[in-house]
């Protein structure tokens, strides 16, 4: 079965920044698109980013555009989210995702099948 493991979660400063991996196994990592979307207390869960199977195509989220850079390594079958320039805004439970089918990317959470555990962001102002 397909698992998901993140990791690099954790407490920065606003200005700072935190780069979260994650690790797959369970199917042929390059194969699929991954993202990473996030939960903030009392809201709904919502995407950040997206990156096709092989890398070179990605989508971001307005609110993190500029800031955050997801990229991909095939060989380690590990998915990054570099954040940069955190704002007491980006805390929230970061989630990576697979899809269920399909290496293109998409912002549509139906379109994921697999979800990691989370790993917890927060900002401090």
């Amino acid at each position: 079965q397909v698992q998901l493991v993140e990791s690099g979660g954790g407490l920065v400063q606003a200005g700072g920044s935190l780069r979260l991996s994650c690790k797959a196994s369970g199917r042929t990592f390059s194969y699929y698109a991954m993202g990473w979307f996030r939960q903030a207390p009392g809201k709904e869960r919502e995407f950040v980013a997206a990156i096709n199977w092989s890398g070179k195509s990605t989508y971001y989220a307005d609110s993190v555009k500029g800031r955050f850079t997801i990229s991909r390594d095939n060989a380690k079958n590990t998915v990054y989210l570099q954040m940069n320039s955190l704002k007491s805004e980006d805390t929230a439970v970061y989630y990576c995702a697979q899809k269920k089918y399909g290496g293109n990317w998409s912002a549509d959470q139906g379109e994921y099948g697999y979800w990691g555990q989370g790993t917890q962001v927060t900002v401090s102002s």
